[in-house]
């Protein structure tokens, strides 16, 4: 059995400014993560650009991500394939790494048959040791299975021992999945940004999987939470959101930028599509830190309080 709870962010991949891997910067947001007292990491995910990565800039990043985490923290690896032999590839890639499970996107391709997606997790467990979290996602990402087909695919499928539930409504879902086959499962974690933090842990949550640009406030919040201080956890909830909702439309780009702006990240290139920034969105979002300088807890931006 692998316990897992908490705060898990996924680690973003930075480029340099000729587009390649910057390994160095990759490590310093690790260490981040380590110096905001999350409980584990995920890498790589969509907020990795990982459909963007070769299979050589990943492998890399995985090994030198267990290297340098050397068991201090546990931390997930993102297998998804729609071939269920390179998914399992990748799922041993982490393994080897010290991965504690892997994270795999149920399959679009296969639609919203749980007989079909069980098929291919089955196909995956067959080749890899590692315990299989299920990655629920809306289409066109994921397959956008209802938390009914999650159940039966985790019915079918003793190796899947985690969800990340990330299709809406997520409270909801959580719900239904903790109670039709909760007790089948090592933990129930919400992605979808933490955007839906609040209601998920009330449901009985095992965690959050955010992206990493507020993986300090993320883990205070769920540490007040699991102290019963809800009104710590609701304070930071609701102060930190404005960023989140940002970050829901610009994706990765909002991350790298907020993590330049805390002295992260010096170059902040996507690979990734998606909308790009423009002057205005710029100066909303300097805005957006802004407000949010006092729920740092390290690494606070140099920026005006009120800048116009």
């Amino acid at each position: 059995m692998t316990k897992l709870s908490g705060v898990f962010p996924v680690v973003p991949t930075p480029f340099s400014g000729d587009g390649s891997v910057d390994e160095a910067a990759f490590l310093r947001l690790v260490d981040f993560a380590l110096e905001s007292g999350v409980d584990g990491l995920v890498f790589p995910g969509m907020a990795s650009e990982v459909e963007t990565l070769t299979p050589e800039e990943r492998g890399a990043l995985v090994a030198a991500l267990g290297r340098h985490l050397e068991g201090r923290i546990p931390f997930i690896v993102g297998a998804s394939d729609a071939d269920p032999a390179q998914a399992a590839a990748r799922a041993e890639e982490g393994r080897r790494a010290g991965a504690r499970a892997a994270m795999i996107m149920a399959p679009h391709t296969l639609g919203r048959d749980p007989a079909r997606q069980a098929e291919f997790f089955r196909e995956v467990a067959e080749r890899t040791e590692l315990p299989i979290m299920l990655q629920n996602a809306p289409a066109p990402m994921g397959a956008g299975l209802s938390p009914e087909e999650v159940a039966a695919v985790v019915e079918r499928v003793p190796a899947i021992r985690f969800v990340k539930e990330e299709t809406l409504p997520c409270g909801q879902n959580v719900s239904v999945i903790m109670s039709r086959v909760g007790e089948r499962l090592d933990g129930v974690f919400g992605g979808a940004g933490a955007r839906y933090v609040i209601d998920e842990l009330a449901r009985g949550a095992a965690g959050t999987m955010p992206a990493i640009e507020l993986a300090d406030i993320h883990a205070a919040l769920v540490r007040a939470w699991r102290r019963g201080d809800r009104a710590t956890a609701r304070r930071l909830y609701r102060e930190s959101l404005p960023m989140l909702v940002f970050q829901a439309v610009f994706r990765v780009r909002a991350t790298k930028e907020i993590l330049q702006r805390r002295g992260l990240l010096e170059a902040t290139l996507a690979r990734a599509a998606g909308p790009k920034l423009d002057a205005h969105d710029v100066r909303e979002l300097d805005a957006l830190v802004s407000d949010a300088l006092s729920l740092f807890e390290t690494h606070v931006p140099n920026l005006p309080r009120d800048p116009s």
